[in-house]
């Protein structure tokens, strides 16, 4: 907590500075910024593939075996599932009706018309023909594939194998993130950078920014709905009470939405769910770490929103069609986080990337990110309790019916 304090004390202070100096237009400053903005977003394409690839296949590995994964399937990841497709079909109905993508921003970017990927295409890159040429040319669609495949293979080799690859993926996944933190450490030099930037073309350039206003409101109101409506419903439908639910795990979003980390409130989560909401102490401790790495309700939106929009500002525009793989696509990458830090900033870098989409929107969104994350964090908290309170709920109820069915004549006979 310590940590995240700090940063968010530097990240304040990073947008109080970028303010700064945007306005001033001091012209050394203007310069370092551009310097300094294409170094960050060429890190981002550096960690954008090897990212998707280990994150997926070090989770998948992780399981104990294929006969887990289905018993994972009927309960906990039935429902992630469902949630998190939930949340990338309300990010798009949001960026179909307010229609935050203008195209004002393909002067900048360089492309002049505006071209629409075949859907065929798509489909066909994701069954590439070699290994190492997903990697060259950046194919993130065919590289999460790819990584699928070996995650649920290692998965049916004999325990000793499973184990050593399974150490094999996770160390080189952690060493990854290794990397990723030093990047991190230095976003507020980015968020200055950015903020510098994005103040200049605010103020000489506001038709170019006005576009982001919109999208800020599509990627926030998602969450709200998904958070506030949908959720809701979900847990009535069960037979939960959401307002009890959520007097009970309060801390626990509190915690989440001022750190920023799932993680950081996973023991207040558990605990809450145990003494407060009474979930059983055997679900809670598999439920609510599992949904802490897979469970990505606001990750699916972000993804979704801003790969979309970043995707038609630079000239690039999808079909309904290609529209509903992207939610499919969104999801799927939700659940592959991992817990990455920034994990859905880089997802999305890397699929624009893979696209061929310039990324320096992206660095629009940088200065703003740090605020979408915390809501985005709260609501995969959220997300998580949601689940394990509904999975506790079915789990109680199988164990009535089972004593019933005992109880019965027929039983008894």
């Amino acid at each position: 907590m310590k940590n995240q304090l700090r940063s968010t004390v530097f990240i304040t202070l990073a947008l109080g500075l970028g303010v700064l100096t945007g306005i001033l237009k001091i012209p050394i400053f203007i310069l370092t910024a551009s310097f300094l903005s294409e170094i960050f977003l060429g890190a981002l394409k550096l960690i954008g593939i090897p990212i998707v690839f280990l994150s997926i296949i070090a989770t998948i590995s992780g399981f104990d075996s294929l006969k887990e994964m289905k018993f994972l399937g009927r309960k906990v990841l039935k429902y992630t599932l469902l949630t998190t497709l939930i949340a990338a079909t309300t990010a798009l109905l949001f960026f179909i009706i307010i229609q935050p993508s203008t195209g004002l921003m393909q002067i900048h970017s360089g492309l002049a018309t505006p071209v629409q990927p075949p859907f065929l295409t798509t489909l066909l890159q994701m069954f590439p023909t070699n290994f190492v040429e997903v990697f060259l040319e950046n194919n993130v669609f065919g590289a999460a594939l790819i990584s699928a495949a070996m995650g649920f293979a290692i998965l049916t080799l004999p325990e000793k194998q499973r184990v050593h690859l399974h150490t094999l993926f996770s160390s080189l996944f952690q060493a990854l993130l290794k990397i990723t933190s030093v990047i991190i450490r230095f976003i507020p030099i980015g968020i200055w950078a950015f903020t510098t930037l994005f103040l200049q073309r605010l103020i000489y350039d506001y038709s170019s920014v006005k576009p982001l206003i919109f999208y800020i409101i599509c990627v926030v109101g998602a969450n709200i709905v998904q958070g506030v409506i949908v959720l809701p419903i979900l847990l009535k439908i069960k037979g939960v009470s959401p307002l009890k639910t959520l007097k009970m795990c309060y801390p626990a979003l509190l915690t989440a939405f001022f750190s920023k980390s799932s993680s950081a409130a996973l023991p207040l989560t558990i605990e809450c769910s145990i003494n407060k909401g009474k979930v059983s102490k055997k679900i809670a401790n598999f439920s609510l770490p599992l949904c802490s790495v897979i469970n990505m309700n606001g990750c699916a939106a972000f993804i979704l929103i801003t790969v979309l929009f970043v995707s038609a500002e630079c000239g690039l525009f999808f079909s309904l069609p290609m529209m509903i793989f992207w939610v499919l696509l969104a999801t799927l990458a939700a659940i592959g986080n991992a817990s990455v830090p920034m994990g859905c900033y880089f997802l999305s870098s890397a699929f624009l990337v893979a696209m061929g989409v310039p990324i320096e929107i992206m660095g629009m969104i940088l200065p703003i990110y740090a605020f979408i994350d915390m809501i985005e964090t709260a609501l995969n908290v959220w997300s998580d309790i949601s689940v394990t309170t509904i999975v506790n709920k079915e789990a109680q109820q199988s164990e009535l019916a089972l004593s019933d069915e005992m109880e019965s004549p027929a039983a008894t006979e």
